[in-house]
């Protein structure tokens, strides 16, 4: 079942038209989210970063689009699947209502929630083989809309298809400056040493929850340095370990890049120290 602004249909359902905005402009924002025994993983920052989303993009923001409403909606749409399991990813989509061409001629807008089956309640650690390569027939603006989740991919979908067919598990994105900005899915991490590099929201990455939550972790880590600056490609296979994050699988090792192998042992230490964020955040 999904929840098409608090109405529930099967997943079947033809509930948009041909006028949806999201189909027609890529006029939608979108949180991924990581749903388990009735929390919601960092559920405060997915819904500030809905909401800095929305305004930036010039949408206006229910009355009713409190905290407290769209969780209890997300608990809603869970609880009507309950019958697949515990552990679901959660993806609340916000898009500007039907009419107008470029120029909306209304700013209102509408959400749909869907849930899928996840396997396993945390985040686990991912021991098979996983290949990546640049993508550089296009590039990743650096600008604040880079930073947003839009429904506008086609760079992120494209990259996706070349992975698939050259047998890459992943693709790793640049900007205009060519410098290293993130994955097809998430956020990278590059470790040399102690040392550990992200790039900044400036170079055009996504301004990933999780990429905010391991900062955080590393930041506060005593054995580990941060550092948020460009990445250059010339430093992926100069480092020990390379690793992605998003919300659902938490964290990413690669494996593989070009000819040189890494391993994985600072991104193990850091997925337990996630998964003990994770459940902090779900008794505040």
């Amino acid at each position: 079942m999904v929840n098409f602004n608090g109405n529930f249909f099967t997943n079947d359902t033809a509930i948009l038209t041909h006028n949806n905005r999201g189909l027609k402009y890529g006029d939608a924002v979108f949180e991924t989210m990581r749903y388990v025994n009735g929390i919601l993983f960092f559920w405060e920052d997915h819904y500030f970063r809905l909401m800095a989303s929305m305004r930036i993009l010039r949408m206006e923001i229910p009355m009713e689009f409190t905290l407290e409403f769209l969780e209890e909606e997300i608990q809603r749409t869970t609880m009507e699947n309950t019958a697949e399991g515990d552990a679901f990813r959660v993806r609340l989509t916000v898009f500007r209502n039907d009419g107008g061409l470029y120029t909306p001629v209304t700013n209102n807008v509408s959400y749909l929630i869907e849930t899928t089956p996840l396997e396993s309640p945390f985040y686990l650690t991912q021991e098979d083989a996983y290949e990546v390569e640049l993508f550089k027939d296009f590039y990743v603006n650096k600008d604040m809309l880079s930073n947003l989740k839009t429904s506008n991919k086609l760079l992120h979908v494209v990259a996706g298809v070349y992975a698939q067919e050259n047998g890459y598990a992943n693709c790793l994105l640049v900007n205009t400056d060519k410098n290293v900005v993130e994955a097809i899915n998430g956020n990278l991490f590059v470790v040399n040493g102690k040392q550990i590099k992200t790039a900044p929201l400036s170079d055009g990455c996504l301004d990933g929850i999780v990429r905010k939550k391991l900062m955080e972790i590393i930041d506060a880590s005593e054995d580990l340095e941060l550092l948020e600056a460009s990445v250059s490609p010339f430093e992926l296979q100069k480092a020990d370990e390379l690793f992605l994050t998003n919300s659902i699988a938490g964290i990413q090792s690669i494996t593989k890049y070009r000819k040189k192998e890494f391993g994985n042992a600072i991104a193990k230490g850091l997925l337990a120290k996630l998964n003990a964020k994770a459940r902090l955040s779900s008794t505040n």
